[in-house]
């Protein structure tokens, strides 16, 4: 066994320490080397994050840096602006100045004439509101006038009412026909007036509703007065044959003139006869004499002496009737031309012996009056008076509308039936409301009580006479009876009675709107005994054509 020195051991130690410590030196040198580039390849990406970051930081900056630039350009635009606008006001303003100090330099204001113009604008204020109170005055006194002349026209209404109910109750109802009475009462209502009724052959009068006014008052008779015009018109022959105006063939035609009250065609039929003509002719017809009743206090009416207006002739203006003066007129003009002596049979012996007055005969030829009946009938079928009455009792009557004595008056006068009338009925009314139609109406109730003493034979001319649609011609504005001012013609004016009456029979119903108004049935051959047409003239029959 070998020993060694104890210096080589030293030294054997010594390079093992170095060697040992050469190795460590290495591994840490490698690690070193290591963390060093893991530390470059941070910081080489920290400084990449960093330049980018930079960049968008450098980039937002310029975009800043560009906005501020513009916001700055803008305010300093707008900053602009204002200078010059204030710049501008500032040299308008100067401007003014120096306007207002050239017009004060050219002209001072006056103070004289500053006070008159304050003056004269408190006068102008005063005016205007002195006119103001004025016109709030004028209508306020407008309004009142209003509703007084209102007041003093129902006051007027209720002293109409009041006067026919105390003259009915006056009425001395001895020798008259009480059912017919109490039917001619109902009818009349609350309705100012007055009814006739009338045996038209014989003048015996069945009642007398309102006898004060019948018989002591006189009426405008309004259209109903058309009647004496055409009959006077016909027998002086300025209507022809046809019913036409002097010897025109067109136009407008006498039936349908009747029916429906057309005031310009008996104006110029009129004003071809003269006033003193139709005066004549309604004294014929009994106009302006007493009717020579038994009863006192009769009035004869009035005649329009010197009056020669056209409305005399359609209108009835300065004319006075009485309703048994019209009772009278129909009735002759439907039974031959004989104008009866109205009579009441007062006493018993009267009523057991009556013997009707002598009638006495028209100085006019029958053909001149009978060819009024074919208008009077359409007046019931077609004209002014369809909504009253019953065409198929044949009734035949004339309606009239006007205002006289301060209010409108009604009117209608009647036979029936028109081929062989054995009553006359007469209705006149007084009121606001009152028309024609409305009296007509009247009078249709009072009909309807009459029927079953009504008998027509069945083979007469009129009894087949049946007007068909084609036949009834429109009706034309200002044809309806309305003779003045007015509302126009209303159902609500005619009674509730008459409105709801059970339909007519189909052969009645003949109002229809079409374009022609021409009867339908044969012509009436009239023959009379040839003394009397030796005086008329004629050596012939006439033919009334329809």
């Amino acid at each position: 066994m070998k020993f060694m020195c104890p210096e080589n051991r030293l030294m054997k130690l010594s390079l093992a320490i170095f060697v040992v410590l050469c190795v460590l030196a290495g591994g840490m040198d490698a690690q070193s080397r290591k963390s060093s580039t893991a530390a470059k390849k941070t910081s080489t990406k920290k400084n990449e994050k960093q330049a980018k970051n930079s960049q968008k930081t450098s980039s937002l900056k310029t975009a800043a840096k560009k906005d501020t630039k513009k916001g700055k350009s803008a305010k300093e635009k707008t900053t602009a602006k204002r200078k010059d606008t204030k710049a501008d006001s500032k040299r308008d303003k100067q401007t003014a100045k120096n306007t207002g100090k050239d017009r004060n330099s050219k002209k001072k204001p006056d103070p004289k004439k500053a006070a008159e113009l304050k003056r004269a604008e408190a006068a102008r204020r005063r005016e205007a509101e002195e006119r103001r109170r004025a016109a709030i005055a004028e209508q306020r006194r407008r309004e009142q006038a209003a509703r007084e002349a209102r007041e003093r026209k129902l006051a007027f209404e209720r002293g109409l009412r009041t006067e026919t109910v105390a003259n009915i109750e006056q009425d001395n109802t001895e020798g008259e026909d009480l059912q017919v009475r109490r039917a001619a009462v109902n009818a009349l209502g609350n309705h100012a007036g007055t009814v006739v009724v009338m045996e038209a052959k014989t003048g015996k009068l069945l009642t007398v509703v309102n006898q004060d006014w019948a018989i002591k008052e006189g009426f405008k008779p309004c259209s109903t007065i058309k009647l004496v015009t055409g009959a006077a018109g016909l027998n002086e022959d300025v209507i022809n044959d046809e019913g036409g105006i002097g010897e025109s063939a067109s136009g407008m035609k006498l039936d349908y003139a009747i029916a429906k009250s057309n005031n310009g065609y008996f104006q110029r039929v009129g004003s071809s006869l003269g006033n003193a003509k139709m005066i004549d002719y309604a004294k014929r017809l009994g106009l302006g004499e007493p009717t020579g009743v038994n009863a006192e206090g009769e009035t004869a009416g009035r005649l329009p002496y010197g009056n020669n207006n056209a409305r005399i002739y359609s209108h009835g203006d300065d004319f006075e009737v009485t309703p048994l003066q019209l009772a009278v007129v129909v009735s002759a003009l439907s039974n031959g031309g004989k104008k009866v002596v109205p009579y009441f049979a007062k006493t018993r012996v009267e009523r057991a012996s009556f013997r009707p007055k002598p009638a006495r005969a028209l100085d006019i030829p029958r053909v001149s009056f009978e060819r009024l009946l074919p208008g009077m009938a359409g007046a019931a079928e077609y004209g002014t008076a369809r909504r009253g009455v019953d065409a198929s009792m044949g009734v035949a009557g004339k309606t009239g509308s006007c205002i006289g004595r301060g209010s409108w008056v009604g009117l209608f006068a009647s036979v029936a039936p028109v081929e062989d009338p054995k009553y006359s009925v007469v209705v006149i009314t007084r009121g606001q409301s009152e028309r024609g139609r409305v009296a007509a109406a009247i009078a249709g109730q009072i009909y309807e009580t009459l029927r079953p003493r009504i008998s027509r034979d069945p083979e007469s001319i009129w009894a087949k006479r049946t007007m068909k649609p084609e036949d009834v011609q429109t009706a034309k504005a200002g044809d309806e009876d309305e003779d003045d001012a007015g509302s126009p013609e209303s159902d609500q004016a005619v009674p509730e009675a008459v409105r709801t009456a059970a339909p007519q029979p189909a052969v009645t119903k003949l109002v229809q709107k079409t374009g022609r108004s021409k009867p339908v049935f044969k012509p009436i051959v009239i023959e009379y005994d040839r003394t009397g047409a030796e005086k008329s003239g004629a050596s012939r029959p006439r033919v009334i054509k329809n």
